[in-house]
């Protein structure tokens, strides 16, 4: 069974698509460049792709390579509980999904996407339990989005693991180049104190972190075949992080 859980940096290409044909499409230019693995965003999706028979669909095309999906609460998936976009993860797991991205707020909203309530952890853990029954890996994310010193950084981290993630991801920021030379010291310190996969990614004005990340001891890199309208523009394209994955040494 495909996995993220991997001793490689996995490429992964992250799908921001209305429908079903235009993932597919950029699923197959992407085998043909190098992608390891695809980020279905199942929020971008138009609420008629959301079934069994679309997911097994686009998953197919992959050809064998591990899918990251995310259900969030944007998009297509405004007005839904959180109940429902749970419900919305087991039915990913059941259609193939490799990696279920569970929120750090689910059940419970919070600034930095990490609620303490603890009936909403609760209900977190069950999920993450029955994801697991299902056979998919589960990622915790944390969109802080904000910069955050080493210390909370690693706080959020080791919170996520004991929820029972299997893969760790948090977005911070970094406005200036002092915080991202800061976020890249963080990203050593995970590698060297977490002992699990992670992701650790920063938004803001500065780039650097994004591209080197992979190169410090995250697991992936979250990147895009092309720019459009839907893609996300602080992701690198596939082309670029193959170079730095493959052919930066260091």
């Amino acid at each position: 069974m495909a996995t993220f859980s991997c001793d490689r940096e996995m490429l992964t290409v992250m799908l921001q698509c209305e429908t079903p044909e235009v993932a597919i499409g950029r699923i197959r230019n992407a085998n043909g460049l190098g992608a390891d693995a695809y980020g279905l965003q199942v929020e971008c999706l138009l609420p008629e792709y959301h079934t069994p028979e679309v997911y097994k669909k686009i998953f197919s095309e992959g050809k064998g390579r591990p899918f990251y999906v995310t259900n969030y609460r944007s998009g297509n998936n405004k007005g839904k509980t959180d109940e429902q976009l749970a419900d919305g993860l087991l039915l990913l797991a059941e259609s193939g999904a490799t990696l279920c991205d569970v929120p750090g707020d689910l059940f419970c909203k919070d600034p930095e996407e990490l609620t303490p309530d603890p009936a909403a952890i609760e209900k977190q853990m069950d999920l993450i339990r029955r994801l697991h029954d299902k056979g998919a890996e589960v990622l915790m994310s944390s969109h802080v989005l904000q910069y955050r010193p080493a210390e909370r950084v690693l706080e959020i981290a080791f919170e996520q693991k004991r929820r029972g993630a299997d893969v760790i991801k948090i977005v911070t920021g970094a406005d200036t180049m002092e915080q991202q030379i800061e976020n890249l010291r963080t990203t050593e310190f995970l590698k060297q104190k977490l002992s699990a996969p992670f992701l650790f990614l920063s938004g803001g004005e500065c780039s650097i972190h994004r591209r080197l990340g992979l190169k410090l001891g995250c697991c992936m890199a979250l990147c895009v075949y092309e720019h459009d309208a839907h893609s996300t523009a602080a992701q690198p394209l596939l082309s670029v992080m193959k170079k730095v994955r493959d052919e930066v040494d260091f």
